[in-house]
């Protein structure tokens, strides 16, 4: 397409061209499906603040630091008229998710974090499509986020038509189920908007039992502070002893409640190289994992999301699920070289996983 003929008041003519070529720029950098929000989130700021003022945001202060930005476009980023929303599919060529999970010997990481982390390689692409477009009708303001700043990115994605936000509180896709990242452009270009798309969750609950820890309090209510994601990821102190046997042997994150959505039937593999799984992650046996060093943990989680974690929360991970694993020889030797770790938060971890293996094998003696 050609250059507006005026970019501060281009006709709809223009406009309704530019958004079809953004789209098309768009599926050729790889995103699955792109659409244009509207950037009034009224209702949804309103649950935002009835979810924090229910506590359910756990230690995730970040939440609470930008006052109405997050809900409000056009006070994060001045000038913003329009959204652009983009997701990219996610869902990797690897070891059979519920096979893993039914392993308790095998560690489980959540399939969007098997490769490399989507932070920068989603935020490059639409720093790519804004180039794009300011090629096609010259400089115009924008900024580029992906999980990067307090943006209420489902709710736009939805605004955008690209899903609607499940029981799970996930976005999900008619087309493509929900193992997607999702990606913004706010911008002063005035585009018109997609109609959002409507809900189809309808009377199914499948996720909501699903969840190991009960997290989905009630359909679309998430408390964060039950949530296996949350434990695993974010929380940074001990993890609660009533949710340890329940994570199972989940080491970084949780996908139970997505494993279960029938819309996930129209999940699509991904096609990007950089999210195949790395260092054998997609079936890593626990022993082993619990026995690299913080160099060998450094070195293998390289350009992961798993790296921020850090080697001290990750054992703190791996101990709880070898604490929920068969018991072996392996196991119990493996714990008791760490019982001397230099970390309070590691140490009391491993406390808590070798007495759970000795309940089980005074469990085993008693048959």
């Amino acid at each position: 397409m050609g250059h507006y003929t005026n970019v501060t008041s281009p006709t709809a003519a223009e406009r309704t061209e530019l958004v079809a070529a953004i789209k098309r720029w768009s599926a050729e950098l790889g995103f699955g499906a792109t659409g244009i929000a509207a950037i009034d989130l009224g209702a949804d700021e309103s649950r935002f603040h009835d979810w924090l003022a229910a506590g359910f945001a756990g230690r995730m202060a970040y939440f609470t630091r930008h006052g109405t930005k997050r809900t409000r476009p056009a006070e994060l980023v001045p000038g913003t008229v329009s959204c652009i929303s983009a997701r990219m599919d996610y869902w990797p060529d690897a070891a059979d998710a519920l096979a893993v999970l039914g392993a308790a010997d095998r560690g489980y990481v959540s399939r969007y974090a098997l490769g490399r982390d989507y932070h920068k390689l989603v935020r490059q692409r639409l720093q790519r499509l804004c180039d794009r477009i300011a090629a096609a009708i010259g400089p115009f303001g924008y900024r580029v986020f992906a999980d990067s700043a307090p943006v209420l990115e489902k709710a736009l994605a939805r605004n955008a038509g690209l899903g609607w936000i499940g029981k799970h509180t996930n976005l999900i896709s008619r087309d493509a189920g929900s193992y997607f990242f999702l990606g913004e452009i706010y911008c002063d270009l005035d585009l018109p908007a997609d109609a959002p798309a409507s809900a189809h969750c309808g009377s199914c609950e499948a996720c909501r039992p699903a969840c190991p820890t009960g997290a989905i309090v009630a359909p679309y209510r998430l408390d964060a502070r039950r949530c296996i994601s949350y434990l695993t990821i974010e929380l940074h102190e001990a993890i609660p002893v009533e949710f340890r046997r329940a994570i199972g042997n989940r080491i970084y994150g949780c996908d139970d409640c997505q494993l279960v959505c029938p819309w996930n039937k129209f999940a699509r593999r991904t096609r990007e190289a950089d999210f195949a799984p790395r260092a054998g992650l997609d079936r890593p046996d626990l022993v082993e994992l619990f026995g690299w060093s913080e160099p060998e943990f450094l070195a293998k989680t390289a350009g992961s999301a798993i790296r921020r974690l850090g080697h001290e929360r990750w054992l703190r991970n791996l101990a709880v699920a070898l604490g929920n694993a068969p018991r072996t020889e392996a196991v119990v030797r493996a714990l008791t070289a760490r019982s001397d770790h230099p970390s309070a938060l590691v140490r009391e971890h491993v406390r808590w996983a070798l007495a759970e293996q000795a309940s089980r094998r005074s469990s085993n003696l008693g048959q």
